[in-house]
């Protein structure tokens, strides 16, 4: 009797880790913050249990390499892709591998998006300036990205992130090139910005190294709630660069699991207005006509988008290699 019990509890452990191999796996590459990422994941498990819904995470610089190198064996480790660099979706799409889907709430989306599906803006991402109140006044400071590279009394003092892997540097510098020319680059060179981190930039706005640093305004935003920093947030007067980030389906032929018609479904959720709700939580903007909040300490999006500096994303996609260039070799050198 006791051989038979063992039997049968052994039986149906087997069947349930049978069961949960078979749950059907969607994998998304995405350049959110990780603690946002393991936010998003334990609300994906309690909203689709029969899914394994799986993050990774990496730069979007990181990731482009990352599904350039997977290309070449024609079949992508990622079932969707949420990354920072709206011109990407362009490439993609133009590639082949992304998967066409009519959203329903696609009539809710403020911004512009794919008309046959292919992307759709999940975030709104805003490159802004910052400082540090406790060390430096704000009449001091530049308020324009203009100043920033401008104003020789900032040389040796400023921060950026690097778009040689960064999506949303990447744009800001597309558009700041459109705006000023290839002179802004000379520009930040010769008042010797440092190129890095935006953890390493924050950390040197606190301590004075900087007086100012151009960055993502949720990194402000993120630091302000979580550790009740002083550092601000500088508007600046020619324009937020904002990023709307798109969310893409891989089409099966490519995707890792072949799950598109879940793919679909989540991304129903990331812009519903429940879903949107955590990307506000996770201090961006929503892209919906009437955001659900706005992030912790932000103004109102819609006064962000009224004032917003242009981007050309073909420009962007088109150049891409370009701008990088010419900023390793204006700016980096």
């Amino acid at each position: 009797m006791k051989k038979l019990i063992f039997t049968l509890i052994l039986a149906i452990s087997f069947s349930s880790l049978a069961g949960a191999a078979e749950k059907p796996k969607v994998v998304i590459y995405t350049s959110m913050y990780e603690d946002v990422i393991e936010a998003m994941t334990q609300v994906l498990h309690e909203k689709f249990p029969n899914y394994d819904v799986e993050f990774f995470y990496g730069g979007t610089g990181t990731l482009q390499a990352k599904i350039a190198a997977e290309k070449d064996t024609k079949k992508l480790g990622c079932d969707m892709l949420m990354v920072a660099d709206p011109s990407y979706s362009l490439e993609l799409k133009a590639d082949g591998l992304l998967h066409p889907y009519i959203s329903k709430e696609a009539e809710n989306i403020a911004l512009e998006y794919d008309p046959e599906g292919y992307w759709y803006p999940v975030r709104n991402l805003n490159m802004v300036l910052a400082y540090n109140p406790e060390k430096f006044k704000k009449e001091e400071l530049p308020n324009s990205f203009k100043d920033f590279a401008y104003d020789k009394s900032l040389k040796n003092l400023i921060s950026m992130s690097n778009p040689l892997t960064s999506g949303t540097a990447l744009v800001a510098i597309s558009a700041l090139k459109d705006k000023y020319g290839y002179e802004y680059f000379d520009k930040l060179a010769e008042n010797k910005v440092m190129i890095e981190s935006g953890s390493v930039a924050l950390t040197k706005l606190e301590t004075g190294e900087c007086k100012a640093i151009m960055i993502l305004e949720e990194s402000v935003l993120k630091k302000r709630e979580e550790e009740d920093s002083e550092l601000e947030v500088i508007y600046p007067t020619d324009g937020v660069i904002c990023v709307p980030s798109p969310i893409m389906t891989i089409t099966d032929e490519w995707s890792a699991h072949k799950n598109s018609k879940i793919c679909e479904e989540l991304t129903d959720w990331f812009l519903s207005p429940e879903g949107q709700k955590y990307i506000v939580k996770g201090w961006m903007h929503s892209v919906l006509k009437n955001p659900p909040a706005i992030p912790y300490d932000s103004i109102e999006t819609d006064k962000i988008f009224k004032s917003a500096m242009p981007v050309n994303w073909e420009n962007c996609l088109k150049e891409r290699s370009e701008l990088r260039t010419n900023f390793e070799e204006r700016v980096k050198k």
